[in-house]
């Protein structure tokens, strides 16, 4: 799905708005915000998701040592803006190996975090017992943000979520250990403030995570 617009939902293919819809349609799952074509992990890339998007571009920053950023997927068309993104990092996991952390901040509904997580439902939050203590918590944009657990994922990943600016945030790790880097109290940045220090964000190869259907 590398190089069309798909479903964020379940990666299919979508139709584009024509004469009988004003909307990018799924035949399973109807009226969605398709996702964009991934591009190679680039600070180009990353700026023009700053420039399309409505709602967060999530990134640990600093990143952690060894950590490189290794793409970026929007969901939304130029119509509407981007209404989810996703950030993908890959580096040292903290029990050894390699770890993927992908970060998606979305709308209510979307979908593409759920996408990501292996699950059904377009929302976390039937999944979250927010009556119990949070398991993470990160400072995004400057603000303590509680992750809880997400239960019902495929057990070769983590997923965590929680609320940051008014939005959904997901950060699906793998493999499922590399999810004790969620409770380093991770700093992430909303790239959309950066400005010129996106120019200093280290670049990887594409993960192939982001492109999964």
């Amino acid at each position: 799905m590398r190089g069309e617009p798909s479903c964020p939902k379940c990666g299919g293919r979508v139709r584009a708005p024509g004469l009988f819809s004003d909307s990018w349609q799924c035949d399973v799952h109807g009226t969605v915000h398709p996702v964009q074509p991934v591009i190679p992990p680039s600070v180009d890339a990353l700026n023009v998701v700053v420039h399309r998007t409505r709602v967060p571009l999530w990134m640990p920053w600093p990143l952690p040592v060894g950590w490189l950023f290794t793409g970026v997927a929007c969901a939304g068309d130029d119509r509407t803006g981007g209404r989810a993104t996703a950030v993908a990092c890959t580096g040292p996991g903290p029990l050894g190996g390699m770890g993927e952390l992908i970060l998606v901040a979305e709308e209510l509904g979307v979908g593409l975090g759920a996408r990501y997580a292996g699950m059904d439902g377009p929302d976390p939050g039937p999944h979250m017992n927010v009556e119990k203590p949070p398991q993470a918590k990160v400072l995004a944009a400057g603000r303590p943000t509680p992750l809880w657990h997400v239960a019902g994922a495929p057990g070769d990943r983590a997923v965590f979520a929680g609320e940051a600016l008014g939005m959904w945030l997901w950060a699906v790790v793998w493999p499922e250990q590399s999810g004790l880097l969620m409770y380093d109290e991770l700093v992430l940045a909303d790239l959309r403030e950066a400005g010129a220090e996106v120019e200093l964000v280290p670049c990887g190869a594409l993960s192939p995570r982001l492109l999964q259907p």
